[in-house]
């Protein structure tokens, strides 16, 4: 059984985050780590307070936003369309896999230089990176599931004279949607990694931005600001996720779905 958040629960998460919080303030200085290595959380909240009145990081904060829900838009349709095509089509897979996986290994930091050289200090390479990131495990989650379906349910519908769109409605689609959330799950996570890896090339706009100008300044107050920021974002977008899950499977078990 899936276990649900109560109030006992909640408490005892409240609770490990003052611990950690507690532990980042007090610690470091008992250690003798000085606060321009390791500033503490009141530090940090002073530059989030300095930086909201002189580095717009609102603006910065929707940027990317925008990027992040674009390309996670962009590369879970990309994933899942192909992942069918190439699940359906054998012979198209052995001849597409070994360049996807290629495209795959290769690191998107090297990309990054390359898309801005091509589209300019836009946000166009910071989606297309992100995009890059979020396509394959989509992709692969949606492969496996239509790979591993039980073949006699397939059987049954054409001896029921199905098409093949009623076929894909009707079976494949419906048992591909867990396998599809669980893709989604991770790829909310990999969109702000991908987008973040787009802003440090280039442009002035972003938090990634932020992060860079922060590291170049010194200011360790203010890249540690700015990661709370991105955790938030990237919390944000999992939990967005989970609660379309919970809307579209609610027929599935409980027990079906996962609380992480």
């Amino acid at each position: 059984m899936r276990e649900r958040f109560t109030l006992g629960t909640v408490i005892a998460s409240l609770a490990v985050l003052a611990a950690f919080v507690a532990a980042w303030q007090y610690l470091p200085p008992a250690l003798g780590i000085p606060g321009f290595m390791m500033p503490g959380p009141k530090a940090v909240w002073s530059e989030f307070v300095r930086m909201h009145e002189l580095e717009r990081p609102w603006l910065h904060t929707g940027v990317t936003t925008l990027e992040i829900v674009v390309s996670f838009l962009i590369g879970s349709t990309l994933g899942a369309v192909i992942g069918y095509i190439l699940a359906v089509l054998p012979k198209v897979e052995l001849v597409l896999s070994p360049y996807i996986l290629g495209l795959q290994i290769a690191p998107k930091v090297a990309f990054a230089p390359l898309l801005v050289l091509w589209m300019g200090y836009t946000l166009y390479p910071r989606i297309v990176v992100a995009v890059l990131i979020v396509f394959f495990p989509i992709m692969i989650n949606v492969l496996t599931a239509i790979r591993s379906m039980d073949p006699d349910l397939i059987s049954l519908a054409r001896g029921l004279s199905a098409t093949r769109w009623q076929i894909f409605r009707t079976v494949e689609y419906p048992a591909t949607l867990p396998s599809l959330f669980s893709g989604l799950r991770i790829a909310s996570t990999l969109c702000v990694i991908g987008v973040i890896v787009g802003e440090f090339v280039g442009g002035n706009l972003g938090l990634g931005y932020l992060l860079i100008f922060g590291q170049g300044m010194g200011n360790t107050a203010m890249v540690f600001a700015v990661t709370v920021m991105l955790t938030i974002i990237g919390i944000l977008a999992y939990a967005a996720v989970v609660l379309v899950e919970m809307k579209v499977l609610h027929y599935l078990p409980r027990a079906q779905h996962h609380t992480v």
